[in-house]
């Protein structure tokens, strides 16, 4: 439902409007600036980071690890001084990896570098080993004769591109998500494909995959691109090629978690709420720096940073969503725990796309709130970030059941991806990767942000 602006709203609307009055108080740029200043001298959204990959590591949902993480996120809301620190369930199934190898065998004996992808079954002790057919892309392997990979291992060699705004993500997260289901219908008993990845290095990408109620269910994994090449060009020479898989993983079952909130609370309309975070899970290979730890430390760090300076007409609420690798998980309860006041978010940003610099600012906003959107816009264009005005954006993966559920204004603060999906889902996830003068220019996006839509003269609304 959309949400409609009061009579006064409305008349303050038209007032700015027609007299070109501005929007915000030199009083309230000047707390920007402080707001700005501030953020890109501290270190804080570092230092958050440092302590959860550190204190935690990798945060797989269900894992102990996982429960340590909700107790580090309550623990360090309370220490920065939030006013509400609280807990909402989560639910979602269950999975481990407990053990994870693979070999070529012929032509010639070859290590394999390759890892489960998520919801994986496990193959017999000693593996799966049969001969490797090849298809370029999950159109390609869909297209193909029924019974063509019977008792064959299908190998998938779609290659990602790089980009800024990682637009190869979505096409080659096809063939991760399906690939299992389209080979087992061929007759394959084991399913492998290049990793979802722009990466030279020896590192293989693990991901969500899904299976079908159904369609026999066989092992899914991703190889690291050089084995990928490897293994491509083998059989573009003509050779047989025969690779032995062996995954050890589980299925749990429902497991069960949460979703951390922290909020500092707004002065004149605390119930309205700019909502920033990210997810609190990660794969079990890395420490989850990236994705999302970086999400996590800036959001919290951004709206410490406008608390410090002063406190807005509104809320500013920081959502830690559960279980997102394992499929939107905590978001979708949180939608369905909110649906009947969703109406209450006057804008929402999630992160999660890396820690490197912010450059494009965008919003997903009704008509009569583009004009608080171009004045935020002004205030974030000295960290050389670019204002994109087709009012088309995202908003980020946990913010879909959100907007599934009802009509919220969304924001993308656009990361520079250049180089993510180098390191994404890879045991390459750590600390090292991140540089805090980068992390400093996303949290201080983050809170600019936050502020000026949770102080501006009227709600944001949605479309």
């Amino acid at each position: 439902m959309k949400k409609l602006l009061s009579f006064a709203a409305m008349a303050t609307f038209s007032l700015h409007l027609n007299a070109a009055a501005p929007l915000f108080t030199p009083q309230q740029l000047e707390h920007v600036a402080t707001i700005r200043d501030n953020a890109m001298q501290s270190p804080l959204a570092f230092d958050i980071l440092t302590s959860l990959t550190t204190e935690v590591g990798p945060r797989l949902p269900g894992t102990a690890n996982d429960k340590l993480a909700v107790k580090w996120a309550q623990d360090k809301f309370a220490s920065l001084g939030f006013d509400k620190v609280w807990l909402e369930p989560a639910n979602f199934p269950e999975w481990r990896r407990y053990s994870e190898s693979g070999s070529i065998l012929t032509p010639s004996l070859q290590p394999l570098h390759l890892t489960a992808l998520g919801n994986s079954i496990s193959t017999p002790k000693d593996g799966i080993t049969a001969q490797v057919i090849k298809f370029e892309t999950l159109e390609e392997l869909i297209a193909a004769p029924d019974d063509i990979a019977k008792d064959k291992i299908v190998y998938i060699n779609y290659r990602m591109n790089r980009d800024i705004d990682g637009n190869g993500y979505g096409p080659a997260v096809q063939a991760r998500n399906s690939g299992a289901v389209e080979a087992a219908k061929k007759g394959a008993i084991g399913y492998m494909m290049r990793s979802v990845s722009t990466s030279h290095h020896r590192f293989a990408h693990t991901g969500g995959s899904h299976y079908k109620d159904g369609v026999t269910k066989i092992p899914t994994v991703a190889i690291a691109n050089p084995d990928a090449d490897q293994v491509a060009r083998l059989i573009d020479l003509g050779k047989t090629v025969s690779v032995n898989i062996n995954v050890q993983a589980e299925s749990l079952g429902q497991g069960s978690g949460f979703n951390v909130i922290g909020q500092f609370n707004g002065t004149d309309s605390p119930e309205q709420y700019v909502l920033i975070g990210g997810h609190l899970d990660s794969w079990d290979l890395g420490t989850g720096a990236l994705d999302d730890g970086a999400g996590v430390a800036l959001s919290m760090a951004s709206a410490k940073f406008v608390s410090d300076v002063k406190r807005p007409k509104r809320s500013v609420r920081v959502v830690l969503f559960a279980a997102e690798e394992l499929g939107l998980w905590g978001a979708k309860d949180y939608a369905a725990a909110h649906k009947a006041d969703l109406n209450n978010i006057v804008a929402a940003a999630e992160s999660d796309f890396g820690a490197d610099v912010v450059y494009a600012f965008e919003s997903n906003v009704s008509a009569q709130s583009l004009p608080i959107v171009r004045e935020i816009a002004k205030q974030l264009a000295p960290l050389n970030i670019e204002y994109i005005g087709k009012n088309k954006a995202g908003g980020g993966p946990d913010l879909i059941p959100l907007k599934g559920a009802g009509s919220i204004p969304v924001f993308d603060l656009h990361q520079d991806g250049t180089d993510y999906f180098d390191y994404h889902h890879t045991a390459d996830d750590t600390l090292d990767k991140v540089d805090p003068a980068k992390l400093q220019q996303n949290a201080a996006a983050y809170a600019i942000f936050a502020f000026m839509a949770a102080d501006a003269p009227f709600a944001i609304t949605g479309k």
